[in-house]
């Protein structure tokens, strides 16, 4: 992965002319190290040297954020790329202005000493999922890919249990796993996840984890000195790992756990060094899957749901 930050631009943004601004920002869930660039662009006080006072909060329901951006409620909110379609579909006011983590983490996961080799193998066997829409498109998808129609797998919902369903032989495969995190659990219970990627059969690539903002505030420059701020420490996180955990653990007693520090070293890979930027080739490559599975009617357009910050 590239490190990609303007030098002469953190010059600017760290100037004493800039005023604290607050600046909220809504997580998609609890501060895990998917979070690492935010964490440690706080602990490091490079928000406060872009002029910022970032309030940093934890949704009580993971479906929130995106509500609460739209609403005008928080300024950020963290979300993800697929499910942006659907929430343009559905009228809600919402765009992207930057990217958190750059590439899919979703995966389906077998037990590596079970009798599933390939997702080949799936058929006429048992998949547990935790959210029904997306990830069953992306689970569809990955089986027609090989040759498996999804009408001979029987899909069960197991909530959010995927490791212990999958660890306790309830299901033989799971989807919506985290690559980073549920292999890591099923060490915890002495058992080995192996982890088959949607980008490698047939789903194109996305962005995992992205910022969204009302459209109306789309432009503000609080954005997109965020976004700097947050690019130079996922800049400095990926040239030293490391350094990057301990500053992130350091923010709160319950963050310093052995699921963290494993799950840290593989998603530091996938953190947006430049997270203003835009693949649009990219959204609208998933915007056709998303027509092609049925999940909306219409691809919408780029500039319809995504922006590109301006340098502050």
């Amino acid at each position: 992965m590239k490190l990609i930050f303007p030098a002469a631009l953190w010059l600017a943004l760290s100037g004493a002319a800039l005023a604290d601004d607050t600046l909220s920002v809504m997580l998609d869930w609890f501060v895990n190290p998917d979070h690492g660039p935010i964490i440690v662009a706080q602990q490091r006080g490079y928000f406060q040297q872009a002029g910022l006072d970032v309030q940093i909060i934890a949704p009580a329901d993971p479906s929130d954020p995106p509500k609460m951006v739209a609403a005008g409620q928080v300024d950020l909110a963290l979300s993800y790329q697929p499910q942006l379609y659907l929430q343009h579909d559905a009228g809600l006011p919402v765009m992207r202005v930057g990217t958190l983590i750059d590439g899919p983490l979703y995966c389906v996961m077998v037990d590596a000493d079970g009798p599933v080799a390939s997702l080949a193998d799936l058929e006429g066997r048992r998949v547990g999922f935790s959210v029904p829409g997306i990830e069953e498109a992306l689970l569809h998808t990955m089986l027609r890919t090989n040759g498996v129609d999804p009408a001979r797998v029987r899909q069960i919902n197991v909530n959010f249990a995927l490791t212990t369903a999958l660890a306790a032989g309830q299901v033989d495969a799971v989807a919506g796993a985290f690559r980073n995190f549920e292999p890591h659990q099923m060490q915890t219970v002495g058992e080995r996840g192996r982890c088959f990627l949607p980008e490698e059969n047939g789903v194109p690539l996305y962005d995992e984890l992205i910022y969204e903002a009302n459209p109306a505030t789309a432009r503000d420059d609080r954005i997109a000195r965020f976004l700097a701020a947050t690019g130079r420490a996922a800049a400095e996180i990926v040239a030293d790992p490391a350094a990057g955990w301990e500053d992130f653990k350091s923010y709160a007693p319950e963050l310093d756990d052995a699921l963290n520090a494993a799950a840290w070293g593989d998603t530091v890979p996938h953190f947006a060094t430049d997270p203003a930027h835009l693949d649009t080739a990219r959204y609208a490559a998933f915007g056709d899957f998303m027509v092609g599975a049925g999940l909306i009617a219409t691809p919408p357009q780029v500039s319809d749901i995504a922006r590109q910050p301006t340098a502050p």
